[in-house]
């Protein structure tokens, strides 16, 4: 049984343009996508109780980097750069969408992928696009359905049984889990933290030799 992960001990350690300028390929990586303005700094910052440690910015879609955050030696977090508003040239945003891509696809070490979605608007067309380049791959998604402190209870379940039905519909329920958060509230955090946990620290029970093998419970 692996030890629990003390996430607070999370610290930046490198921020790279492209794959080409990453961190060498050891240890396992989980990396973080969404929207602009989909909350991904602040779950970040929730699960490593750092409210400074991923830039919180007014202006949707400054991260521009892949931004790199050790828990040890062998486990790190990953930022990547948030898509949708960013007031860049439409080739700027091409070439974002490009590094996404070759990331989520060569990069060895990486064991899943968290994709967080606004609960007030779920499944836009940058999500799917995401949701398809990992299943390709066969990576293992965890969606988090943010903000879930701007609905009530009773609408946030139905927007998340209503997420589970369409991945489900769409034949990714194998690969794809899914849950609410709120980095305000702290809802969801703990189920997170496990669901990191099965990556980060996998047990002979969940360990894959690679990505093409992760299947996510």
């Amino acid at each position: 049984m692996s030890s629990a992960i003390n996430f607070h001990k999370a610290k930046f350690i490198h921020s790279a343009p492209s794959i080409r300028e990453c961190p060498p390929e050891e240890g396992i990586e989980v990396a973080f996508a969404g929207r602009s303005n989909a909350g991904k700094s602040s779950a970040i910052n929730a699960l490593t109780n750092n409210h400074k440690l991923a830039r919180v910015s007014k202006t949707p879609g400054r991260t521009q980097l892949i931004n790199f955050f050790e828990l040890s030696d062998t486990q790190r977090l990953v930022d990547l750069p948030g898509y949708g508003y960013a007031k860049v040239s439409r080739e700027q945003k091409e070439l974002w969408q490009r590094h996404l891509s070759e990331y989520l696809r060569e990069r060895r070490c990486l064991q899943g992928l968290v994709l967080l979605m606004d609960i007030r608007h779920p499944l836009q067309d940058f999500d799917t696009t995401m949701l398809k380049w990992a299943t390709s791959s066969r990576m293992a998604v965890h969606i988090l359905l943010t903000k879930a402190d701007k609905l009530s209870r009773g609408q946030a379940g139905s927007t998340l049984q209503t997420v589970r039905r369409e991945i489900k519909s769409a034949g990714l329920s194998e690969l794809v889990s899914v849950q609410i958060f709120s980095s305000l509230k702290n809802t969801g955090l703990d189920e997170f933290k496990e669901k990191l946990q099965t990556w980060l620290a996998p047990t002979e029970e969940t360990q894959g030799s690679g990505s093409s093998e992760i299947i996510a419970p």
